[in-house]
């Protein structure tokens, strides 16, 4: 069988996505399907997954630094603390996606998230990691899932304890990104590289 990774720049193999621009090839090699901890840094990723939903990853990758600006660098107890006022600001933010719906729902969140205890939303993402062991790298990105049995459950999970603007397939992008798994191709430069 043939790997589907492709050749880079520097003609290293990597994940036919990543190499579309050099926004996506930083983010491919240095920061996706790396271990992410800590309750604020995965309510950021929680957050930017749910405004990337409907559009390209790259937009919101090249907002990132004004989602920061805009969501005090994704603090929960910041952004719980946000007003009515802070919406209005937001929705009128050039340097985020003005969406209202996501826009409430990050809002929501992190006031739900802010009543859980320390530790808590990151022991309870980590806990739906699936067995590195058991699954094969992909071969090619035909084989990469878009949802597995453990994003539907943590979606589930997640909504149920209030948390909004959550699904199975942005969950499984969360799971993607914060390194739960590496879905790095078989043969990309990436592939292990925590």
């Amino acid at each position: 069988m043939t790997s589907a990774a492709v050749a880079g720049p520097d003609g290293g193999l990597r994940c036919p996505w990543a190499l579309s621009t050099e926004d996506y090839i930083a983010y491919h090699d240095a920061e996706w399907g790396r271990p992410v901890h800590g309750d604020d840094a995965l309510y950021e990723r929680l957050c930017l997954e749910a405004f990337q939903s409907g559009l390209s990853w790259l937009t919101i990758l090249r907002r990132r630094d004004g989602f920061r600006a805009a969501f005090a660098d994704f603090k929960i107890a910041a952004v719980a603390d946000f007003t009515d006022e802070d919406a209005g600001r937001l929705l009128a933010d050039p340097g985020i996606i003005r969406n209202r719906a996501k826009i409430a729902a990050t809002l929501a969140n992190a006031k739900v998230l802010a009543q859980w205890q320390p530790g808590e939303l990151d022991t309870l993402i980590w806990s739906y990691a699936p067995d590195r062991a058991a699954r094969p790298a992909p071969r090619t990105i035909t084989d990469v899932p878009a949802v597995t049995p453990e994003s539907t459950a943590l979606a589930k999970e997640l909504k149920k304890r209030g948390v909004r603007f959550i699904g199975p397939t942005t969950a499984y992008a969360l799971i993607q990104a914060c390194g739960l798994v590496d879905d790095h191709l078989a043969d990309c430069v990436a592939r292990g590289g925590v």
